[in-house]
């Protein structure tokens, strides 16, 4: 069954892509190439296929939820299409007039916020060092509580995050896709045993892996700016629903989270804004030391996937060692640019 609706989702967004494909054509929803001289593209490449995401992985929601048990509560399935949509909205808008900064922040914003409304969040996760963390107990004020500001910095982190990462064809993804895959196969082991959410991960796999074959270089269909933010805020909700496997998500995503903040580092000691794009991202750096756009997203594709297939079979506290030694390894790539960038100078 499980694998079914996976291969249902897989062809439904397989031969939606290339509709929604010729859609953006038709509104001249495109990317231009070489506007900034970051994109590596030469020709005009329709954007908006998260929309394709989106579409197929509700259109078998719709299907599945009679046949789901109480694990996936129906609000939280709400709050994904929900949140989903206002991406999804907020991206085309974005596509289309090319919003400014303030703008655009709008639209996660709304989105991480219905997140707590609709009571997605832990109240007890497992402490990696024995015991658990209660956030009830734990407030900030007289209405937010502990929980909720670390799901809100959780899901926006997550959202850009991939939106961030989808600077090579194909790279966001297929990091997701191994994610997602990563998250299902944990909620299928006995000691877990949430079945219903390892179907609700399966069909968004299978949805990302529909839109990765139009997707992967030469790319003929990229996500959009709402279609970045919803791969992030999926993989990070889904990592919260299925009971805090926040460790499983950050070891597969470690690379590009890192990478992140250390692009966010490097700005800040540049004086320049954090929200402006540059070609300072770990796969950007990969490209100029030589690597093929196809080799540089396989390279990333395998430490997502050696990072993440670890948490199959590592306890708590042993994630947090290979964690640490994720966090070692950027610092080290980091202490490698700068000097080959001072070295330059």
């Amino acid at each position: 069954m499980y694998f079914g609706y996976f291969f249902l989702t897989f062809l439904i967004s397989l031969f939606l892509t290339p509709a929604v494909r010729n859609l953006m054509r038709r509104f001249n929803i495109v990317d231009l190439p070489r506007t900034e001289a970051r994109k590596i593209h030469k020709q005009k490449i329709p954007l908006g296929g998260g929309l394709a995401i989106f579409a197929s992985f509700f259109l078998v929601v719709l299907l599945v939820i009679p046949k789901m048990g109480d694990s996936v509560e129906i609000k939280y399935l709400w709050a994904l299409f929900l949140g989903g949509l206002v991406l999804m909205l907020g991206g085309i808008l974005d596509d289309k007039y090319n919003l400014r900064p303030k703008q655009q922040i709008i639209f996660p914003l709304i989105t991480a916020l219905l997140i707590i409304v609709f009571g997605i969040g832990p109240e007890v996760i497992t402490n990696s060092l024995g015991g658990v963390f209660n956030f009830n107990r734990f407030v900030l004020g007289d209405w937010l509580w502990l929980a909720d500001f670390m799901v809100f910095v959780w899901i926006m982190v997550m959202m850009f995050t991939t939106k961030l990462l989808d600077g090579l064809d194909g790279l966001t993804a297929g990091i997701v896709f191994i994610g997602t895959i990563m998250i299902a196969f944990l909620s299928l082991q006995a000691k877990w045993c949430q079945p219903d959410l390892a179907l609700l991960a399966l069909i968004f796999a299978g949805a990302c892996l529909g839109f990765l074959i139009w997707n992967f270089y030469p790319a003929k269909i990229f996500l959009g700016e709402g279609g970045a933010l919803f791969l992030g805020f999926m993989l990070g909700s889904l990592a919260i629903i299925s009971g805090g496997k926040i460790a499983t998500t950050l070891l597969v995503m470690g690379v590009p989270v890192m990478d992140m903040i250390r692009v966010i580092i490097r700005r800040w000691q540049k004086k320049q804004p954090f929200y402006i794009g540059d070609s300072e991202h770990l796969h950007f750096r990969l490209l100029q030391s030589g690597l093929s756009q196809r080799q540089a997203v396989l390279l990333l594709y395998s430490l997502a996937f050696l990072f993440g297939v670890t948490t199959l079979f590592l306890q708590s506290s042993e994630k947090l060692i290979a964690l640490a030694f994720l966090f070692v390894l950027m610092l080290l790539l980091g202490i490698w640019f700068m000097h080959k960038a001072n070295s330059k100078v």
